[in-house]
């Protein structure tokens, strides 16, 4: 039997369930104990990201973006607070559904565009041992829309549903309050994104 996957919503799981994110605080404890009890070292992610209560929790929030050139810039001069609707889109380079999303997009991105006045972010939430393939997929790609890395994986913080699954899309108004939130990728969820995207852009 064959399975038609552009009709069947599918998401990715975060990458970090093969690998225990820590604190910086347990790296060292946990280095002492794997050379004490001269064990096989297990793979662990060291977290980086800041506490919840240090991060801006409003848009367009604190958080430090980086480029596929290599630049960090900071959220707040990434984010446009320009009195238009913004779409952020969050993906994994390792999620397919992501990348079948974004490729719908960019297909009808243009005419969107000429249609309503809206921002388009794109953020990859991957760990620093994904950059480089975060790098080439940006320039394989060549997204119409700002691509960036949430260097520290923050937005998971200042987010509803700590983006657990992707890909996952919100709308922010004009004001960056939360209007529309989206998790998953079924064929056709593009366009109904566009018709949320035209209805706030009217009022």
């Amino acid at each position: 039997m064959l399975l038609c996957l552009c009709c069947v919503a599918f998401a990715c799981s975060n990458e970090a369930a093969d690998a225990p994110v820590i604190a910086a605080a347990q790296a060292k404890t946990i280095a002492q104990k794997i050379t004490t009890d001269s064990v096989k070292p297990r793979r662990y992610i060291l977290e980086t990201a800041r506490p919840k209560n240090q991060i801006k929790q409003t848009f367009p929030y604190d958080i430090d973006l980086k480029l596929a050139n290599g630049e960090t810039i900071n959220s707040e001069t990434a984010l446009q607070a320009n009195g238009k609707p913004t779409i952020l889109l969050f993906w994994l380079t390792t999620c397919y559904p992501c990348r079948v999303e974004m490729k719908a997009i960019k297909k009808v991105y243009a005419q969107w565009k000429q249609e309503a006045d809206f921002n388009l972010v794109a953020i990859s939430t991957d760990f620093p041992k994904n950059y480089d393939n975060f790098v080439k997929q940006v320039k394989d790609n060549d997204w119409p829309w700002q691509t960036y890395n949430d260097l520290n994986r923050e937005f998971k913080h200042v987010l509803p549903g700590g983006l657990n699954g992707l890909p996952q899309t919100f709308i922010l108004d004009a004001a960056g309050n939360v209007v529309y939130h989206k998790r998953k990728y079924s064929s056709g969820d593009e366009q109904r994104l566009f018709e949320k995207i035209k209805a706030i852009s009217k009022t």
